[in-house]
């Protein structure tokens, strides 16, 4: 049997930094397991490649939940990174490290060590912010962040329009303040996606402590009564089996990760058993929690000037195409959305509860899974919910590996969380009908003025809401029951197994959580490191 001192399951947004921070020390063994393929491909490392992406069935899980009951019992369409670099390798790149008090909220759920200022060495030191280093933000880290090589004209006049609204002006919404409006920051490098992998795999493949593996999947981990020994792997079609000498590490995501866990025989007693798995131990949190950033959107007809739809559309985006080759500059070099404004969806809230996102494009979803930029000019702006009280479920499907999870994601099923939806469409509105950004429309195309009411909106979000593919929670640290991991992201009740990533968030936070995510692999890689679990002798 293969052993290796560390094995890390997932090569996403905190699988990678792991793999980097553990084979820093030559004396450890390190494997990185992922299941999907290599990601070094054009439309992978092209910033605008992300719509080729959304549907790709080699890279991507394309998962799908069960029917909503709350949104008219359809089943919403889940995109999940399946390549070296997992989901950051086919996300819309924005960086958002999130509010204050969203990690302060952590530690003071019992997890010590999780507060903001125990964060904040870690932001820091995990990136390259290509603007400048103070106390807030670092350079010199292995993660580029950059902002966008083209604002437009529509862009300012959006944060012009909010500013007029009251909102506060962020000159970097990841520096000293997070409510307010400004431009989004990128992880774009020199015009290509800088995934996790790129970031922090890439520059020391020549290790000879490190291997990765590529198109395997883990089937369990393997157990010696309540000791992690290893874990049994999928490649080929051919199943074996590969120890670990020192630790097991679950990052697979808030999705795959609480599926191997119950695969393995770890979760709740009832939903492993009714599978035929032998229960390792009950850990009723496991497949719980489950949260999500519930995402509705807004569709704006604009005047010429206002949109670069034109530009990725008809024959110009074969100029845009040369022009992205020649210099990694130009509208292929954007990421996702270019402003994001934080606002309140009451006065009572002690902070921002909404994130409205502006985007001077807007996009066209076919029946065959393609996406395409309309030709006419079009501005999208969205928003959703930061702090949902909705949560719900991931459970087995089978006892088959091969076989997708189940979801159950219970959107809108608390009043709270519908109120803030409702308001945040009207905020929308507000933003849109105020000067500048009001001079560039033309008309509202979606929801269109047919939806007045609130009752209106309800149904326009019962018909067409869907999720900013937020998840996390559903192995949440803690120390009550339902907690499935310490601070310290070792799995309680088991020994030499841990989880290292957005599984493990006691709640979301305050915006798009791909930087938190992978600051949860640069932390949970020290503590690791830090903690140096003893080698355990391997049987012969």
């Amino acid at each position: 049997m293969d052993s290796y001192d560390y094995i890390i399951v997932g090569a996403g947004s905190s699988g990678c930094p792991v793999a980097r921070r553990l084979s820093d020390d030559p004396a450890n063994r390190v494997l990185l397991i992922e299941a999907g393929p290599q990601a070094d491909r054009f439309w992978v490392n092209t910033p605008a490649g992300m719509a080729k992406l959304y549907f790709n069935e080699l890279l991507n899980w394309n998962y799908h939940t069960e029917p909503i009951d709350t949104l008219a019992g359809r089943k919403m369409y889940w995109p999940r990174g399946k390549l070296l670099g997992g989901s950051s390798a086919i996300n819309g790149m924005i960086f958002i490290r999130g509010h204050r008090a969203d990690f302060d909220s952590w530690r003071d759920l019992g997890n010590p060590g999780w507060g903001y200022n125990d964060v904040l060495p870690h932001f820091r030191a995990m990136e390259h912010f290509e603007r400048r280093s103070d106390s807030w933000r670092g350079q010199g880290g292995p993660l580029w962040v950059s902002d966008p090589v083209v604002k437009s004209a529509s862009s300012f006049d959006f944060i012009e329009a909010a500013a007029r609204l009251g909102h506060t002006r962020l000159e970097d919404m990841n520096g000293a303040a997070h409510d307010g409006v400004g431009f989004m920051q990128h992880t774009i490098k020199g015009g290509l996606r800088h995934s996790a992998y790129t970031a922090f795999v890439t520059p020391v493949l020549g290790r000879s402590n490190l291997t990765v593996l590529t198109d395997t999947r883990v089937a369990r981990v393997l157990f010696h009564e309540r000791i992690a020994t290893g874990v049994e792997v999928i490649s080929g079609g051919q199943r074996r089996m590969i120890a670990a000498t020192r630790e097991v590490i679950l990052s697979g995501g808030a999705l795959n990760t609480p599926q191997v866990l119950m695969l393995s025989g770890v979760g709740p007693a009832a939903e492993v058993s009714r599978h035929g798995i032998p229960v390792v131990l009950d850990s009723p949190g496991v497949g719980q929690n489950l949260q999500d950033h519930f995402y509705m959107h807004t569709g704006w007809r604009a005047t010429a000037g206002s949109s670069y739809n034109a530009n990725l559309a008809g024959l110009r985006k074969y100029w845009e195409g040369f022009r992205y080759l020649m210099t990694r500059r130009g509208y292929l070099a954007l990421g996702s959305s270019q402003v994001a404004a934080f606002v309140k969806s009451r006065p009572e809230e002690t902070m921002s509860d909404l994130q409205i996102s502006f985007r001077p494009m807007t996009f066209q979803y076919f029946p065959d899974g393609t996406v395409r930029v309309e030709r006419q000019p079009g501005m999208g702006v969205s928003v959703y919910q930061l702090r949902p009280h909705s949560t719900g479920q991931v459970t087995l499907r089978s006892a088959d590996p091969t076989d997708k999870m189940r979801a159950a994601p219970n959107f809108l099923t608390d009043a709270g969380d519908v109120a803030a939806m409702i308001s945040g469409i009207k905020q929308i509105r507000q933003i849109m009908g105020t000067e500048p950004i009001k001079s560039r429309v033309v008309a509202e195309e979606v929801p269109g003025s047919g939806v007045k009411t609130d009752e209106d909106i309800y149904r326009f979000m019962e018909q067409t809401g869907n999720s900013a593919h937020h998840q996390g929670g559903t192995a949440r640290m803690g120390r009550d029951p339902m907690a499935v991991v310490d601070e310290r992201l070792r799995v309680r009740g088991l020994e030499r197994l841990r989880v290292v990533d957005a599984s493990i968030m006691p709640h979301l936070t305050s915006g798009n959580t791909n930087a938190p995510t992978i600051m949860i692999g640069v932390k949970g890689g020290a503590m690791i490191a830090e903690d140096a679990t003893p080698r355990r002798p391997i049987a012969p």
